[in-house]
């Protein structure tokens, strides 16, 4: 009974429709998959800023309009920041592989937008309309604005087209 009623199905192709009908896993779980990216890429962003700009080079502390103790302290702040956003992709991410429900071209998205997204931010609250710290001093800062800021938008734009095509696949399948 159950044979004729899949041969059936696979004659006429109901079997197939009612399996695209049903969201999988995977697809119920978009928006986490999303999320989970998107917390490690401003995790990521973070910490590349933090490191290489603030640590490495010297070149500015997180909050520059107080003491350099102050400054400190911000940088502080701020890579417990992007610690805990990183944790909390993690745990995302762990989340999803127990519900076999990762999806790494939807995750992949999330990241480059949470990282574009966040550098973007920085690039034009932080620097320009806040004035909490500016990238570099003492020199022509358009090359280094705009450096930040299409890099930014580059990584942005990868993610959003990322994104609209892992979603036309969902609606696909």
């Amino acid at each position: 009974m159950a044979g004729e009623a899949s041969a059936r199905s696979a004659a006429t192709g109901a079997g197939e429709a009612s399996a695209r009908d049903e969201p999988s896993a995977r697809d119920e779980a978009s928006g986490r998959n999303l999320l989970a990216g998107l917390l490690l890429g401003v995790g990521i962003a973070a910490f590349v800023d933090e490191v290489v700009f603030h640590q490495l080079l010297h070149w500015h502390h997180f909050y520059d309009r107080s003491t350099p103790e102050i400054g400190l302290v911000s940088d502080g702040l701020f890579h417990a920041f992007g610690w805990f956003a990183s944790i909390g992709s993690m745990f995302l991410l762990a989340d999803l592989a127990r519900r076999h429900a990762v999806w790494w071209p939807r995750w992949w998205a999330g990241l480059l937008l949470g990282a574009g997204g966040f550098q973007l931010y920085d690039g034009i609250v932080h620097h320009k309309l806040l004035e909490l710290h500016q990238i570099r001093y003492d020199v022509d800062l358009l090359p280094y604005d705009l450096t930040w800021n299409l890099i930014a938008i580059a990584l942005v734009a990868a993610g959003v087209v990322l994104t609209v095509r892992t979603r036309r696949r969902s609606a696909d399948a």
